[in-house]
């Protein structure tokens, strides 16, 4: 299995098909609503990126069908240069997979 086949497995066991995943006001893709718009949105994301330095997930925090993490991302994108970049990640959870995402960040130039 290709590393690619792996991370695509990875994903569909985590994400219900119609996952609502909710970016801050300003953010290119503010809400989209489906695995595959959920797909694209990170694929838009990564052609944003010229290369990424480093990338750390706290361990979560867990309430009921929630949980969360802090992400910190360090990246050069093609426009705004090198960002350093922190975010609150917020998960609910329903059915065993992933219904909704939602991100708390202050949008900078290049997102």
């Amino acid at each position: 299995m290709t590393t690619q086949e792996i991370a695509d497995k990875l994903v569909g066991y985590c994400y219900d098909k119609n996952i609502v995943s909710i970016e801050p006001k300003g953010a290119p893709m503010e809400r989209v609503e489906g695995f595959d718009a959920v797909l694209q949105k990170a694929e838009f994301f990564n052609t944003m990126v010229a290369e990424f330095h480093g990338n750390e997930v706290s361990d979560p925090i867990v309430a009921d069908n929630y949980f969360s993490c802090r992400m910190k991302m360090d990246a050069t994108f093609k426009e705004g240069g090198r960002q350093s970049m922190e975010e609150i990640c917020l998960y609910q959870v329903a059915n065993g997979k992933i219904v909704q995402e939602e991100f708390f960040y202050t949008p900078g130039p290049s997102t």
